[in-house]
Formats: C-alpha cells, structure tokens, sequence
C-alpha cells in the first residue's frame, strides 16, 4: 500500500493547522485534511467532501496544442475512459498557445492541455488579461528539446558551448524561437542558452511560434533554433533541416511540462467535474505509461484531427529512442513521462514556484511576488488528491520536491527569492 501522506512546508501556519485538524478528525485521512489546510479560505467551499457527487457538468470542452503530450487528454476521450466517471470529453485542437490562453480566460474551454508557465503568468496578469487560474493536475514530464538549424552545425556550432563560440566570433543577428513567453519552451530555452553564457536577450533574439509552425519557419530560414514539445525536434531531424542540441531532460530530469489548466472560477463552480476531468485522465496517463500502449497511442494521434504527423516521427521518442541527427542515437531513460506512479502528475508546489523565479530572473516579474502564496492558489492539490485517492496512486510525502538543473543548481523551493536573484546572467 502506497503512503499518501503530504507534509507541508514546516514553516507555513497551514502545517500547524493540518496537525491540529488531523487529531480532530480521521474523516477525510491525513492526505486530505492536510491539502484542505493549504487552500485559501475562499477555495475551500467549492472542495467536493470526500470524493463524493456527481459531475455538475457533463461534457467537457478541453483544449490541445499539437503535440506528443496532448496524448492523455485524447486517449482519455478516444479510450473511453471519461465516459466512467460522467463526463464527455471534447477535445478541441488549438493553433497557438495564445488561442488557449484566451479561450479560457472567456469560457471557450473548460480546460486545456496547456503550459505551466502560462498558467501562472495569466494568475498574475504576465502578458494579457489577469484571471484566477487552477492547475489540476500534471500531465507529463521530459520530452521537449532544443533544436539548432544545420546551417549552424556546419559553422560548427554543434553543442551550446559551441553555439557560444559562434555567436561571440562571427557577429549577426542570431534568431531562436519559443512557445510562448511565460511557457515552459521559453523558459528551457533562456536557461539553457545562458548555462553557456549566452544572454538570450542581448547576444540573441527571441521570437514566439506556435509549435506546429517551428520546422516550417526553419526550412526557410527565418530561425536558427528553437525550444519546441515533440514531435516537431524529431521532425526537423527526419526533414534533415535541424538537429538536437539538448533535451529538457538533459537541462532538468523529470521536469514538469504541460498541465490540465483551468479558470479558479470553473473549479469552484465545478468542482465534480474538475475531480471526474483528473480521474479521467489519471487513467490515461497510466495506460500511456505501459510502453506496449505508446504505438497504438502514436498511431492515435498522429491523424489530422490531432497532431498531424507520421506515426514513426512521433512514435521514436514517445517510445524513448533517439536520434539527434548528428551522429547520436540512443536509447533515453529519461523520455517522456505521463505517469510514473503518479510522480509526473501531482502538481508540486514547487514546481509551480520555480516559473515565478524564471519570471522574475527575465524580468517578465518587476518584484518578487509571494511564491509560495501563488503557488498555493492555482495548484489544486486538494482536486488532484481526491482523485488520486479515489483511483489508489500513490502521493508523495510532500508537495516540494528537490532536482539538480543543467548548472549545478539545486532548487528546492526552500528560498524562491534568493534563487531568482542567484543567476548571473538575468534581466
């Protein structure tokens, strides 16, 4: 049997309020009484009582990006799996992170497959309209990359530090693309560039493309690089006009990705339906997981309606192989995770910390907000924890969690803004 225990952070009033609520009551089980202490007061009525009620809403319209980790959201519709917890999922194909962003800001969607950082960024009005937002849950960790144009392979710039020596030496306008500028691309792609010193506003220009554009706009020369989910890197390499020069999981192993984001506003008039949307999910996700299942996925989503790619572009890195078109192939340990016995899902606390710090180091954030404060709004960890305890997988003790990056740095969540501040190279 699993421990489902969550520790809160020793230092928060709402540790102390789990402990005392804990010796009260054995109702809701020590997982849920603590995660019900962390929620501002004003989230706390809409938290459904141990798991119970129906979904007040039973069709649910969730956005999509083309790309591999959309893969839990469709095959929970594809593969039935909503239909067991009373919903119906529509999965609606978006064409640019922006489009998400403002179709749920206005009620278009309910929710959407979409990126961490923008979750966090329209919570604080980064960029567009400011909205309450929700993280539900994770969907998927690993499995981005960064790809470099084979016009800079044959200059030599093979590699990052290589990449350096090209930029200080042979002086130009260097182009690199990301997603969005809060999302997780953007944020993979300046720490990565400035681990080898390249500053990625002022030795470089950066510019927003939606992901399914990336490799066209690199067939005709209008980038150099881009950070990008997959298939797109792997596509470029088959369409032999770029190569990978890292993957995110070689900038942070197991870094978190995309989440199931909604509007605070949609949990707390629907918070049934919220709860069956992970459950859902949840379920995909562990059939994503069994890799004998990653074909028939890749077969999937690779229709039009969905991705749009061929099946074996797609299917070699969601099945963990590699090639990074310059000699390399591998099998990866670290590809893309969906599951992980509930690892790759629960949405940490400090996870949702660690985009506040990389907002305030690029200057997207003026002054450090209240990190921890945030991060306990928009991640519903009482949702996700009454629907993981519903379904048996496995909490973690904690809602920080601890990783090594690329440069040696630790981030624990322990200090966000002696973190922020710690970067050499920063706005």
């Amino acid at each position: 049997m699993s421990d489902s225990r969550i520790i809160l952070p020793s230092d928060t009033p709402a540790a102390e309020s789990s402990r005392r609520d804990f010796l009260k009551t054995s109702l809701l089980g020590a997982s849920a009484m603590s995660i019900m202490s962390m929620l501002p007061i004003g989230t706390r009525s809409a938290a459904w009582a141990a798991g119970a009620g129906a979904p007040e809403k039973t069709e649910v319209k969730i956005g999509f990006i083309p790309l591999t980790d959309c893969a839990s959201v469709v095959m929970a519709s594809v593969l039935g799996f909503d239909k067991k917890y009373g919903i119906k999922i529509i999965p609606s194909k978006e064409a640019s992170w922006a489009a998400v962003r403002d179709k749920l800001v206005n009620g278009e969607l309910d929710a959407s497959h979409v990126l961490y950082g923008l979750i966090y960024g329209v919570h604080l009005g980064i960029g567009g309209q400011k909205k309450d937002m929700a993280v539900l849950m994770s969907l998927n960790n690993n499995g981005q990359a960064i790809t470099l144009s084979n016009q800079l392979k044959e200059k030599g710039a093979v590699d990052g530090a290589s990449l350096k020596k090209l930029v200080d030496s042979d002086k130009r306008d260097y182009t690199f693309a990301q997603t969005f500028p809060t999302g997780t691309h953007a944020m993979w792609l300046y720490y990565w560039l400035a681990n080898y010193g390249i500053d990625p506003f002022k030795d470089v220009k950066t510019i927003t493309v939606p992901p399914p554009q990336m490799v066209a706009n690199m067939r005709v020369g209008n980038m150099d690089g881009f950070c990008v989910g997959e298939p797109w890197n792997n596509r470029a390499v088959a369409d032999r006009i770029g190569f990978t020069a890292n993957t995110t999981q070689d900038i942070w192993v197991d870094h978190p990705e995309k989440v199931l984001g909604a509007t605070a506003e949609f949990c707390q008039k629907y918070p049934n339906t919220a709860r069956a949307m992970v459950m859902a999910i949840l379920e995909a996700s562990k059939w994503l997981d069994t890799m004998a299942n990653r074909k028939k996925a890749a077969e999937t989503i690779a229709d039009k309606s969905y991705v749009n790619c061929p099946v074996n572009i797609i299917d070699e890195r969601l099945e963990g192989w590699y090639d990074n078109g310059n000699g390399k192939k591998w099998k990866d340990a670290n590809y893309m995770k969906f599951y992980n016995d509930g690892k790759a899902n629960f949405p940490y606390l400090s996870d949702g910390m660690w985009f506040l710090t990389q907002h305030k180091r690029w200057g997207l954030l003026k002054t450090d907000p209240d990190y921890l404060g945030v991060a306990k709004q928009i991640n519903r960890i009482d949702i996700y924890t009454d629907a993981a305890n519903a379904l048996k997988v496995p909490l973690p003790k904690s809602p920080m969690r601890s990783s090594k990056l690329i440069d040696g740095k630790v981030w624990d969540g322990k200090d966000p803004k002696a973190y922020a501040a710690s970067f050499a190279i920063k706005a």
